[in-house]
């Protein structure tokens, strides 16, 4: 299965590399706006939501408007190769690229369990409409959501959508899938 999963994961990050920037900008917007009028977030009073890079359905609108609307916001931040916390900020300054090139915190003073958020959003790579995600490799995302997975949403571009995306024991199942499309 690793095998076929790396593969996998090859294929889809190449397919991922070579979606158009416009795709990326208008799909982004929408599904932006689709997490914005879901009532999900709309009643959360805390809110993890990862950092975009260029070639994931990007947050920086979710997050102005989290912050803005007075939610406990919180993101990832990798403190080693093999754990990921959630921990609160209060403002986009206080991104800086940290592990992997992504913004993150470089300090907090709050951090914050799975299971105690309101609402989750998590990138992928490819998902499956089913709940099924391809993430980058690491099982940061995994580890995190460990059975706590209930108020999770992997955004995902609709091009990158695959019925058959591997998986194993370890891989969180996701209740929701939300694309430009679907």
């Amino acid at each position: 299965m690793d095998d076929e999963k790396k593969q996998f994961r090859r294929r889809m990050l190449n397919e991922q590399k070579h979606l158009p920037q416009d795709y990326i900008a208008q799909a982004s917007e929408i599904i932006q706006e689709k997490v914005l009028s879901m009532k999900q977030y709309r009643a959360a009073q805390s809110v993890f939501l990862y950092v975009s890079t260029d070639r994931e359905p990007s947050t920086l609108r979710l997050l102005r408007h989290a912050l803005e609307s007075g939610k406990s916001v919180y993101v990832p931040k990798c403190i080693n190769r093999r754990e990921m916390l959630a921990v609160r900020i209060h403002s986009l300054a206080e991104l800086q690229p940290g592990a992997w090139g992504i913004p993150e915190p470089r300090y907090w003073t709050e951090e914050i369990t799975a299971d105690a958020l309101d609402f989750i959003l998590v990138p992928c790579v490819s998902a499956s409409l089913d709940g099924k995600r391809l993430g980058h490799g690491a099982g940061y995302y995994d580890r995190f959501l460990a059975g706590k997975a209930d108020h999770a949403v992997c955004l995902c571009f609709h091009r990158l959508l695959r019925d058959d995306i591997p998986i194993t024991d370890n891989d969180a199942i996701l209740p929701m899938v939300l694309t430009e499309e679907e």
